[in-house]
Protein backbone atom coordinates (compact mmCIF):
# COMPACT_ATOMS: atom_id res chain seq x y z
CA UNK A 1 0.00 0.00 0.00
CA UNK A 2 1.17 3.48 -0.80
CA UNK A 3 0.62 6.57 1.29
CA UNK A 4 1.22 10.16 0.27
CA UNK A 5 4.47 11.97 1.02
CA UNK A 6 2.44 14.42 3.07
CA UNK A 7 1.11 11.58 5.25
CA UNK A 8 4.58 10.03 5.55
CA UNK A 9 5.91 13.36 6.78
CA UNK A 10 3.06 13.74 9.27
CA UNK A 11 3.57 10.20 10.62
CA UNK A 12 7.32 10.77 10.98
CA UNK A 13 6.65 14.09 12.72
CA UNK A 14 4.35 12.23 15.10
CA UNK A 15 7.17 9.83 15.97
CA UNK A 16 9.24 12.81 17.07
CA UNK A 17 6.28 14.30 18.96
CA UNK A 18 5.74 11.03 20.85
CA UNK A 19 9.47 10.76 21.64
CA UNK A 20 9.46 14.34 22.94
CA UNK A 21 6.39 13.57 25.06
CA UNK A 22 8.08 10.48 26.49
CA UNK A 23 11.16 12.51 27.41
CA UNK A 24 9.06 15.30 28.87
CA UNK A 25 7.20 12.84 31.10
CA UNK A 26 10.51 11.28 32.11
CA UNK A 27 11.77 14.71 33.22
CA UNK A 28 8.54 15.30 35.14
CA UNK A 29 8.90 11.91 36.83
CA UNK A 30 12.47 12.69 37.80
CA UNK A 31 11.44 16.04 39.31
CA UNK A 32 8.62 14.36 41.24
CA UNK A 33 10.97 11.68 42.53
CA UNK A 34 13.55 14.20 43.75
CA UNK A 35 10.84 16.45 45.23
CA UNK A 36 9.25 13.61 47.20
CA UNK A 37 6.13 13.01 45.12
CA UNK A 38 6.48 9.25 44.81
CA UNK A 39 3.01 8.85 43.33
CA UNK A 40 3.72 11.55 40.77
CA UNK A 41 7.03 9.90 39.91
CA UNK A 42 5.38 6.51 39.34
CA UNK A 43 2.60 8.12 37.33
CA UNK A 44 4.91 10.08 35.03
CA UNK A 45 7.35 7.18 34.55
CA UNK A 46 4.34 5.14 33.40
CA UNK A 47 3.20 8.01 31.14
CA UNK A 48 6.69 8.12 29.63
CA UNK A 49 6.53 4.39 28.87
CA UNK A 50 3.09 4.82 27.31
CA UNK A 51 4.29 7.58 24.98
CA UNK A 52 7.21 5.40 23.91
CA UNK A 53 4.74 2.63 23.05
CA UNK A 54 2.75 5.12 20.98
CA UNK A 55 5.93 6.11 19.17
CA UNK A 56 6.62 2.44 18.41
CA UNK A 57 3.11 2.00 16.96
CA UNK A 58 3.84 4.75 14.44
CA UNK A 59 7.27 3.28 13.65
CA UNK A 60 5.82 -0.20 13.10
CA UNK A 61 2.97 1.18 11.00
CA UNK A 62 5.39 2.88 8.61
CA UNK A 63 7.78 -0.08 8.59
CA UNK A 64 4.93 -2.49 7.83
CA UNK A 65 4.16 -0.35 4.78
CA UNK A 66 7.77 -0.75 3.65
CA UNK A 67 8.60 2.83 4.59
CA UNK A 68 11.59 3.46 6.83
CA UNK A 69 10.56 5.50 9.84
CA UNK A 70 12.61 8.61 10.53
CA UNK A 71 13.93 8.67 14.07
CA UNK A 72 14.83 12.28 14.76
CA UNK A 73 16.65 13.75 17.72
CA UNK A 74 14.42 14.88 20.54
CA UNK A 75 14.38 18.30 22.08
CA UNK A 76 15.70 18.87 25.56
CA UNK A 77 12.94 18.69 28.17
CA UNK A 78 12.43 21.11 31.02
CA UNK A 79 13.76 19.64 34.25
CA UNK A 80 12.75 22.25 36.80
CA UNK A 81 9.12 22.70 37.71
CA UNK A 82 7.22 25.00 40.06
CA UNK A 83 4.70 22.54 41.47
CA UNK A 84 2.83 19.31 40.95
CA UNK A 85 -0.10 21.33 39.65
CA UNK A 86 2.09 23.14 37.10
CA UNK A 87 3.43 19.79 35.86
CA UNK A 88 -0.09 18.48 35.33
CA UNK A 89 -1.04 21.66 33.44
CA UNK A 90 2.06 21.31 31.25
CA UNK A 91 1.20 17.65 30.63
CA UNK A 92 -2.33 18.64 29.56
CA UNK A 93 -0.91 21.19 27.11
CA UNK A 94 1.43 18.49 25.73
CA UNK A 95 -1.52 16.14 25.25
CA UNK A 96 -3.50 18.90 23.51
CA UNK A 97 -0.58 19.38 21.11
CA UNK A 98 -0.59 15.65 20.36
CA UNK A 99 -4.36 15.73 19.84
CA UNK A 100 -4.02 18.55 17.32
CA UNK A 101 -1.36 16.60 15.42
CA UNK A 102 -3.49 13.43 15.39
CA UNK A 103 -6.49 15.38 14.10
CA UNK A 104 -4.36 16.92 11.32
CA UNK A 105 -3.26 13.42 10.26
CA UNK A 106 -6.90 12.28 10.24
CA UNK A 107 -7.70 15.24 7.95
CA UNK A 108 -4.82 14.29 5.65
CA UNK A 109 -5.99 10.66 5.54
CA UNK A 110 -9.52 11.79 4.65
CA UNK A 111 -8.28 14.17 1.96
CA UNK A 112 -6.01 11.44 0.53
CA UNK A 113 -8.77 8.80 0.83
CA UNK A 114 -6.20 6.78 2.79
CA UNK A 115 -8.62 4.47 4.58
CA UNK A 116 -5.94 2.25 6.12
CA UNK A 117 -4.16 5.14 7.83
CA UNK A 118 -7.51 6.58 8.88
CA UNK A 119 -8.38 3.25 10.56
CA UNK A 120 -4.93 3.15 12.20
CA UNK A 121 -5.40 6.68 13.57
CA UNK A 122 -8.85 5.99 15.06
CA UNK A 123 -7.26 4.32 18.09
CA UNK A 124 -5.14 7.43 18.71
CA UNK A 125 -8.15 9.74 18.41
CA UNK A 126 -9.89 7.77 21.17
CA UNK A 127 -6.70 7.56 23.24
CA UNK A 128 -6.30 11.34 23.17
CA UNK A 129 -9.83 11.85 24.48
CA UNK A 130 -8.90 9.63 27.44
CA UNK A 131 -5.56 11.35 28.00
CA UNK A 132 -6.94 14.87 27.98
CA UNK A 133 -9.82 13.87 30.25
CA UNK A 134 -7.40 12.22 32.68
CA UNK A 135 -5.27 15.36 33.02
CA UNK A 136 -8.28 17.69 33.19
CA UNK A 137 -9.69 15.57 36.02
CA UNK A 138 -6.37 15.58 37.89
CA UNK A 139 -6.03 19.36 37.56
CA UNK A 140 -9.62 19.76 38.75
CA UNK A 141 -8.65 18.02 41.99
CA UNK A 142 -6.67 21.10 43.01
CA UNK A 143 -9.88 23.15 42.79
CA UNK A 144 -11.89 20.51 44.63
CA UNK A 145 -9.60 19.64 47.53
CA UNK A 146 -7.16 22.53 47.58
CA UNK A 147 -3.46 23.23 47.34
CA UNK A 148 -2.31 22.79 50.92
CA UNK A 149 0.15 20.05 51.85
CA UNK A 150 -2.56 17.56 52.80
CA UNK A 151 -4.43 18.13 49.52
CA UNK A 152 -1.25 17.77 47.46
CA UNK A 153 -0.44 14.56 49.35
CA UNK A 154 -3.90 13.22 48.45
CA UNK A 155 -3.38 14.13 44.80
CA UNK A 156 0.01 12.38 44.90
CA UNK A 157 -1.75 9.27 46.27
CA UNK A 158 -4.24 9.50 43.39
CA UNK A 159 -1.35 9.61 40.92
CA UNK A 160 0.15 6.52 42.61
CA UNK A 161 -3.17 4.68 42.25
CA UNK A 162 -3.37 5.57 38.56
CA UNK A 163 0.25 4.40 38.08
CA UNK A 164 -0.69 1.08 39.68
CA UNK A 165 -3.51 0.79 37.13
CA UNK A 166 -0.96 1.38 34.32
CA UNK A 167 1.21 -1.43 35.69
CA UNK A 168 -1.75 -3.78 36.12
CA UNK A 169 -3.01 -3.02 32.58
CA UNK A 170 0.46 -3.59 31.11
CA UNK A 171 0.75 -7.05 32.66
CA UNK A 172 -2.80 -8.14 31.78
Amino acid sequence: MKISKNMQKALNNQITLEANASNSYMAMASWCEVTGYDGGASFFYAQSDEERKHMLKFIHYLNNLGISAVISATKSSASNFKSLESILKTALMNEQTVTTAIHKMVEISQKDKDHSTYAFLEWFVNEQVQEETKFETLIQKFELIGRDKIAINEIDKTLAAIATTFTTDATA
